[in-house]
């Protein structure tokens, strides 16, 4: 005999809601009708709310086909489909969730005749893009071979920017790019074109995606009405995020039945540079007349103490909506303060503490770093790298595998060996109408010199064997070699790289050039207490040829993490460190002449702090550099905490044998270890300030 188990219709479920929410939780999903808005503080189970919401509306029977679902990530999308489905005991056929993206592509697929497209057309990636826009530069025929032009992944992040935050492209370039303030007629024309070409092939970016879906409900009412009509309840994650043409989108389909219920934190609006604008979540109740405003506060991942921070430091905010953070979960230490001496010190503190909490028993896996800027990691990386600490780099490449970095060792390698090929190919490839080939021509003689002086003094020589085009690019890399022969020191040389026209490269390749510049910086710092260049490129390449000499890791090897604060938001650990808190570094200089840029950085620290579970380690330098010092205000945001939220760590001197001082690593620094009573102590470095006590 068969058996078939008839499973219960959505309307039969029962859903227990007093046992699987709070009360700020479940007020939500029984009384989110019309107009809402709910302010989802850190760690306070938007997500559960969010999907028994759409449970409760299918228990209501509510047609699955009439709900909608926004999310940001497909990840988000499908984690909160899947407790639907949990919840439910099977899956909700007909309910509309996924990304912006997706829900555009689905309904333009059905509507692509009415805005002159068909419902095959393509959409393009990220690489698509630049090679169609690479086609418009050569057609246009402009020529990048014999001077500096934007690179098509610069031009794209104008173009996607100005699309996205509903601003001109001259006005982006002004505020964004101002050495290309002259190249403005010229973006312009570039980016019609560009779009243009999209309609020509039947395709569009991703950014299109958004833009012409709300083109089709612009010029086309009755499918809006379609929509707005079939879609009776519109729930929508993470608000905070959204950019103008997402809201915009979001009103238009909220327009009939009104039964809206967008779901953020304004305290955790931290995506300005994506073009998100915080002005959607603080001025929802503009959108509708008296919406209804939850607040999500009870948070289920920190502790009291670390919530604390959080909450007083975020106050400081003007432009907000009031609100704290409750802990659920039994107190615990406060969050430390660590002041070290130099961004050095501070480094080797943190992977100390880090290796002794995992002496204690805890994963590395359920640790992490996290920092403003990505340049920040470079002396922890060393540090951790020296430890043998296993870490994962979130976000990004390691400090030394980054393309600026080796670009800059590249031509600190020249200097050293004029026979270098792989340097002079890497070095050439930057310049202007000089390709592969004629990169080899100017190798083959260059590496009959002496040294680098000599090839500068056959310059001439060199460009005589040139095409017009490549004559050009010779005589700027010539004048980068001129500038670097001119140097003494290892930082100094590679500061006139910077100095140089590898500056220009950098703004005209890529969107993220200010960031590059910063790691270069840091760089610099690094080499100031090298004397011997031969020494610090030694030091480089063993460092940069560690990670490839080891065996691949093992997926499941445990691992610290290092994130920036930008891809942290949305996870956790037990333990978090924040490093680099002093003005300038966090919050960014950028931001310190910018009342909206100071408070968006606050977000951050808020976004920073409310990471961690039980531990939360703040970190400030109190001096970065080597040879030449810099000193650090502690970061606003340390300096507006009330003292007794923190645990100050001091870090004291303790007596210690003499070390020699190890070629490579610059000053011996102190090594932190706990005493018998748990207390921090250090071994002295050679530093011109020896304890925080003398400050």
């Amino acid at each position: 005999m068969k058996e078939f188990e008839l499973q219960p219709s959505t309307s039969e479920v029962s859903l227990n809601l007093d046992a699987e929410l709070n009360d700020e939780q479940r007020r939500v999903v029984l009384e989110g009708d019309g107009p809402c808005l709910v302010l989802a503080g850190a760690g306070s189970g938007k997500t559960r709310t969010i999907t028994y919401r759409v449970a409760y509306l299918l228990g209501q029977g509510i047609p699955a086909e009439q709900i909608l679902l926004l999310t940001f990530t497909n990840k988000a999308a499908r984690e909160m489909l899947s407790r639907v489905e949990d919840i439910l005991g099977h899956e909700p056929t007909g309910l509309w969730g996924g990304t912006f993206h997706s829900v555009a592509n689905r309904i333009l697929r059905r509507h692509a005749d009415k805005i002159g497209y068909t419902s095959s057309f393509t959409i393009l990636d990220s690489e698509d893009q630049k090679a169609l826009l690479k086609g418009v530069i050569k057609e246009k025929g402009i020529d990048t071979k014999n001077r500096r032009f934007p690179s098509p992944a610069v031009l794209l992040s104008i173009i996607s920017y100005a699309r996205n935050a509903d601003e001109s492209i001259e006005d982006v370039v002004e505020r964004q790019h101002e050495p290309f303030t002259d190249l403005i007629p010229t973006i312009f024309e570039i980016a019609k074109e560009y779009e243009q070409k999209k309609r020509e092939g039947n395709a569009m970016d991703f950014d299109d995606l958004l833009l012409q879906l709300l083109r089709l409900f612009q010029e086309h009412p009755s499918v809006l009405r379609g929509y707005a009509d079939q879609f009776r309840f519109i729930l929508v994650d993470e608000f905070q995020d959204t950019n103008t043409i997402q809201a915009s989108l979001i009103r238009h389909l909220a327009g009939i039945h009104r039964n809206l219920l967008v779901v953020g934190d304004d305290a955790q609006s931290i995506y300005s540079f994506r073009a998100a604008n915080i002005q959607n979540i603080l001025g929802f109740k503009d959108w509708f007349p008296s919406p209804k405003i939850f607040h999500l506060t009870k948070n289920y991942r920190s502790t009291p103490e670390i919530l604390q921070v959080a909450n007083h430091s975020i106050a400081h905010n003007l432009h907000q909506y009031e609100k704290a953070l409750q802990a659920t979960r039994a107190a615990a230490d406060r969050p430390s303060y660590v002041p070290a001496t130099s961004s050095e010190q501070e480094a080797e503190y943190i992977a100390q503490q880090i290796l002794a909490l995992h002496a204690e028993g805890a994963p590395l896996s359920h640790m992490a770093v996290l920092f403003r800027s990505s340049f920040h990691s470079q002396q922890l990386e060393m540090q951790l790298t020296k430890r043998n600490v296993p870490y994962e780099y979130r976000g990004g490449l390691r400090f030394f595998e980054r393309a600026h970095i080796k670009d800059v060792v590249a031509y600190l390698r020249l200097l050293a060996n004029v026979r270098d090929e792989t340097a002079w190919m890497r070095t050439l490839g930057h310049q202007v109408g000089i390709g592969a080939v004629t990169a080899q021509k100017i190798y083959h003689v260059a590496s009959t010199g002496e040294d680098l002086a000599d090839v500068v003094l056959r310059a001439l020589e060199i460009e005589a064997m040139l095409s017009v085009r490549a004559k050009a690019g010779w005589g700027s890399f010539v004048k980068t070699l001129e500038r670097l022969l001119g140097r003494t020191g290892v930082a100094d040389t590679i500061r006139a790289v910077v100095a140089s026209p590898y500056r220009d490269h950098l703004e005209m390749e890529y969107p993220d050039y200010r960031e590059r510049l910063e790691d270069i910086e840091q760089f610099a710092l690094f080499a100031e207490p090298y004397d011997s260049l031969d020494d610090f490129l030694a030091e480089v390449t063993l460092y940069d040829g560690f990670g490839a000499e080891r065996p691949p890791r093992d997926a499941n090897e445990d691992r610290l993490v290092l994130s920036t604060v930008h891809q942290a938001k949305g996870l956790e650990w037990d333990a978090v460190f924040v490093m680099r808190l002093h003005e300038g570094g966090f919050p960014h200089k950028r931001s310190l002449e910018d009342a909206d840029a100071i408070e968006e950085e606050r977000r951050l620290f808020y976004v920073a702090c409310t990471r961690a579970r039980t531990h939360l380690f703040l970190t400030s330098p109190l001096a970065s550099g080597f040879d030449t010092l810099m000193f650090h205000q502690p970061s606003t945001f340390l300096q507006e905490l009330p003292k007794a939220l923190l645990e100050e760590v001091r870090l004291k001197r303790a007596e210690a044998p003499s070390r020699r001082r190890r070629a490579g690593w610059g000053y011996d620094e102190p090594t932190i270890v706990l005493d018998a009573n748990g207390e921090t102590v250090s071994v002295p470095p050679k530093s011109l300030l020896r304890s925080v006590d003398e400050l």
